[in-house]
């Protein structure tokens, strides 16, 4: 199962690597069960519009595996958050958003990153959540969105919300449950010495 994670200018940190460092824990304490020469059970990899590198909110410079345009097909699509107000206009990243919508068998996002979605129109109609802080713009930005406050995630099946930052660490290993078994997502928290909050 492949993972696409979006990059761009000023996505925050965590957002993307706390849900990266999750799916390819997951995968390790996968390949140890399933001994060598086993395919991965997940391959991670950054997407961004180009292969240009981009700069994260913190500073640290990340390199993209892909272009929107040129991954492979994903069984998750993660939508990070960070400083979205130019990415709320970039229309290439909204049409990819539209089209995850139709054929990836999960997209997701992580803080703001639900801002993302919304303004591409694909949580019309469904529950979301997304930071705190942002809980108001969100309803304001597209008010058919049903927005949830106080959960850590919003489990909508084929599109799922967390709220901030480390919400998403909680929310990938949901998605690890679900894309495989309780029993993975249980080893993968314990092997990053994480305090897994099971329910959204």
């Amino acid at each position: 199962m492949h993972i696409g994670i979006v990059l761009f200018d000023d996505v925050e940190l965590l957002d993307m690597a706390g849900p990266y460092e999750v799916f390819t824990t997951a995968a390790r304490m996968h390949a140890r069960e399933a001994g060598p020469g086993a395919p991965p059970l997940f391959t991670v990899s950054t997407l961004a519009c180009n292969t240009a590198p981009v700069r994260a909110r913190a500073g640290l410079r990340l390199q993209p595996d892909h272009t929107l345009a040129s991954h492979p097909p994903l069984a998750c699509a993660l939508v990070p958050g960070g400083v979205v107000d130019a990415e709320l206009h970039n229309t290439a990243l909204l049409a990819w958003i539209q089209a995850q919508a139709g054929s990836a068998r999960i997209l997701a996002s992580v803080c703001t990153g639900s801002l993302l979605l919304a303004q591409a129109g694909v949580l019309d109609g469904r529950a979301a959540t997304t930071h705190w802080e942002d809980l108001d713009v969100l309803r304001a930005l597209r008010p058919a969105v049903a927005v949830r406050e106080g959960v850590r995630w919003v489990d909508e099946g084929a599109l799922v919300t967390s709220a901030g930052i480390s919400a998403g660490i909680d929310m990938a290993l949901h998605l690890v449950q679900r894309l495989h078994s309780r029993a993975l997502a249980e080893r993968t928290a314990r092997q990053m010495d994480f305090d897994w909050s099971e329910h959204a």
